[in-house]
């Protein structure tokens, strides 16, 4: 059963996250957050993961520490799901067009963290969203999901469908990662034979 629940409190936020990698993509997010619900929404439908995510941070100062804290406990929660890593593909990638806008995410699940983040926003807002989050949030998710992650802007004038399609993109490869590989799924996909 690859799934995992997750809670994180801290003095900025309260987040509890659900996840079942083998879902189809059903989603219950809430964090206060319009812009960002929609974007987690995305996430679950498009890796086909099923989550629910219930987020209290302390938006009267921002967004920022339950967009972050969120992808925290996402990681923590993606990471936990996946056990040992036995039989699953382990690398992504997708080409995502979305409108102008077209991003490319190439991810592994390797356990090393690192996020190359090629994605400039042409306005600083999207609606009342800062852009600069989705930055953040990746950052999180990568951080805390043993995920070496790169992200490209390769069109798009326009930051919402920049953004989304950024989301879609991540959502994809991990879809493709995450998946169990039929002509290998009793294995570590490493020569290492851990990851």
């Amino acid at each position: 059963m690859r799934k995992a629940t997750i809670n994180r409190k801290t003095a900025e936020t309260d987040i509890s996250v659900e996840i079942d990698l083998d879902g189809t993509g059903t989603y219950d997010n809430q964090s206060g957050v319009g812009f960002f619900d929609h974007m987690l929404d995305q996430l679950a439908r498009h890796a086909l993961i099923d989550m629910r995510v219930r987020a209290v941070g302390d938006l009267h100062i921002d967004d920022h520490h339950t967009v972050e804290d969120t992808g925290i406990a996402l990681g923590q929660a993606l990471r936990e799901a996946l056990g040992d890593k036995r039989g699953i593909r382990r690398y992504g990638a997708c080409h995502l067009p979305m409108d102008e806008a077209q991003v490319r995410a190439a991810l592994d699940l390797s356990g090393r963290a690192f996020l190359v983040w090629n994605v400039a926003f042409p306005t600083a807002k999207i609606g009342t969203f800062d852009t600069e989050l989705v930055r953040e949030f990746f950052t999180a998710f990568a951080g805390h999901g043993g995920i070496t992650l790169h992200v490209d802007r390769l069109h798009g004038f326009n930051s919402h469908h920049i953004a989304e399609a950024a989301f879609k993109a991540v959502a994809r490869a991990l879809r493709d990662a995450v998946e169990t590989d039929p002509r290998k799924a009793d294995a570590i996909p490493s020569t290492k034979g851990a990851l």
